[in-house]
């Protein structure tokens, strides 16, 4: 018996999404995508990816994890999370918008909602 293992990295992705303020990159393993976000300070998803796609909030559903930084997460009902390094997150597909906080970029792997982000 053959067991064959997939090696990627995300400095070689299968996919490449730019646009102002960061980029977002995927590579598929056996059917599933995951994606990593890189977003620098002064990022803001209804300013930066929301007019490219015709939305005003994200209706993305995520599951992932903070490698890096500070993000602001802010749903259309009011609630506010920060999210920082370490962090583990669900984010529901219900409308929202996120941004960078502070200086440092924000760095983030998602293993839901990586196949449609941003496009």
């Amino acid at each position: 018996m053959v067991t064959e293992v997939i090696l990627k990295r995300f400095e070689d992705p299968d996919e490449v999404t730019r646009f102002e303020k960061g980029r977002f990159e995927t590579v598929t393993l056996g059917g599933m995508t995951i994606g990593r976000a890189t977003y620098q300070p002064g990022w803001k998803w209804s300013e930066h990816i929301g007019p490219s796609v015709g939305e005003e909030l994200c209706t993305v559903e995520h599951v992932g994890m903070v490698v890096s930084g500070k993000a602001t997460v802010a749903f259309s009902d009011g609630r506010v999370v920060e999210m920082k390094s370490g962090d583990v997150f669900h984010g529901a597909s219900e409308p929202h918008d996120s941004w960078v906080v502070g200086d440092e970029p924000y760095v983030s792997l998602h293993l839901m909602g990586a196949s449609g982000y941003a496009k």
